[in-house]
């Protein structure tokens, strides 16, 4: 899926491209989720949740806790267009709406009776604008830079947002390490882990890379649907299908034509 952001910097403009893919592991449903969304000021929100496996419905946590950020970014869009003020700091609004989705979970895990294991999501959570932006990913991850490639990974020792749905906010929130600032974003892409995780489907060996094919290279980037394009080379032409669910946003500064 594509479609082009707002203009930038030196008659420039962002493409969004994404793509979510069903896992061969995961029969059933997708467990991972995606959202892009404006919070204006020029600013694009970007998220990706992907369900604990061994929780219970994790469909269902990864997309209601996108469904919730998608609300906020609408409240955020329509108040930077009537208020018309000074956008916030990036840092301040990521922290903002985190704390404001942690709290809509909250109340709804009240209100419909949930189980603790029915809020199991990691989020990779990602604001930027023409200038710069901050990503903070909660769990297992991975993020690609400008060039730089950062891969998130609990050891084995899984982190969820419903772990954290009762702890004291400011506490909590000021002892998350796994943070990113960067500035003017050329090429970011975030995506869940299953981008590290593919199966061969053809005894052929290929020494493609999926992880650097989807995140770092740029062919194809005039595609509409680049990303789709790029897993179906995977799967026809090398063999390589996605084993874990797949969830990829990537958002390119490109010239329009004229």
């Amino acid at each position: 899926m594509y479609r082009p952001f707002l203009l930038s910097l030196h008659d420039k403009y962002m493409q969004i491209h994404t793509t979510l893919q069903k896992g061969s592991y995961h029969p059933q449903h997708n467990e991972d989720f995606l959202i892009t969304a404006n919070i204006g000021h020029g600013r694009l929100l970007c998220a990706i949740m992907d369900g604990c496996t061994m929780g219970i419905d994790s469909h269902f946590a990864s997309t209601l806790t996108g469904k919730v950020l998608r609300r906020i970014a609408v409240e955020h869009d329509y108040r930077a267009f009537y208020e018309n003020g000074q956008p916030p700091v990036i840092a301040d609004q990521l922290k903002a709406i985190l704390k404001e989705l942690i709290s809509t979970l909250k109340t709804v895990k009240q209100q419909l009776l949930l189980d603790p294991k029915e809020l199991l999501t990691t989020l990779l959570l990602l604001i930027t604008d023409n200038k710069h932006g901050q990503l903070l990913a909660i769990g297992d991850g991975v993020a690609h830079i400008n060039g730089q490639l950062t891969v998130f990974d609990q050891d084995n020792r899984p982190d969820y947002l419903g772990y954290h749905l009762e702890k004291d906010f400011e506490d909590w929130y000021g002892a998350q390490t796994q943070r990113l600032y960067f500035e003017q974003p050329e090429d970011v892409s975030i995506a869940s882990d299953g981008v590290l995780l593919f199966e061969r489907t053809t005894a052929e060996i290929s020494n493609i890379n999926p992880m650097e094919y989807l995140l770092r290279d740029s062919s194809r980037a005039d595609k509409a649907d680049m990303l789709e394009l790029k897993l179906k080379t995977l799967e026809f032409e090398h063999g390589l299908v996605p084993g874990d669910d797949l969830a990829i946003i990537r958002l390119l500064r490109t010239v329009p034509a004229h």
